[in-house]
């Protein structure tokens, strides 16, 4: 198997994304071989607002500080298949698509685009300027994914964590995980 993840979590707003793949993917522990985590302070002020409780390590997930440049993922020899960006803030995404590595997240970013692996920038920002969609575009060409944290309706979610599962659900299918999730047409 050997698949490596990382989770970026950036200040934007949506931090119940990352907090839902981080429970999904630990659902999915015969799926992955490692899963990392790296925040922002921003990310970590954000959360504690959206989510009304600080970060919580969970048991099994490798946690790195974002100055930590020894992590195996800032480098290509660390092989992280997958990088996922939730919530990507329009900054964190202007300094990966101009190759900005300032901090670990912009260059594991930077490494997982040059290895010509798997990219997820899970933007939530509305709405968008013509720098936001340069960037995007930039990301994109370079080989990144840009999902926007835009929920879907037609599984009619109840709730906000319901709708907000939606996109969880999709970045997870664009990882290449196998999960249960709502079908169109099933």
């Amino acid at each position: 198997m050997n698949k490596k993840v990382l989770i970026a979590i950036t200040g934007a707003s949506g931090s119940i994304y990352p907090a839902q793949m981080i429970d999904r993917l630990l659902t999915l522990r015969s799926q992955w071989d490692e899963l990392s985590v790296v925040a922002t302070d921003n990310a970590m002020e954000v959360w504690k607002v959206e989510m009304d409780r600080d970060f919580e390590r969970k048991e099994g997930v490798r946690y790195f500080n974002k100055n930590d440049f020894s992590a195996p993922f800032a480098s290509g020899s660390g092989q992280y298949d997958t990088m996922i960006v939730a919530p990507c803030s329009m900054g964190a995404l202007g300094r990966i698509a101009n190759g900005i590595s300032n901090d670990l997240i912009t260059r594991a970013a930077d490494v997982v685009l040059k290895e010509r692996r798997r990219l997820i920038c899970v933007v939530r920002e509305t709405p968008y300027n013509l720098i936001h969609i340069k960037n995007m575009e930039m990301v994109t060409l370079a080989g990144g994914i840009i999902c926007p944290a835009t929920p879907s309706f037609y599984s009619v979610p109840k709730t906000i964590e319901e709708a907000a599962q939606t996109v969880t659900d999709r970045v997870l299918d664009l990882a290449g995980f196998d999960i249960k999730s709502f079908r169109w047409g099933n």
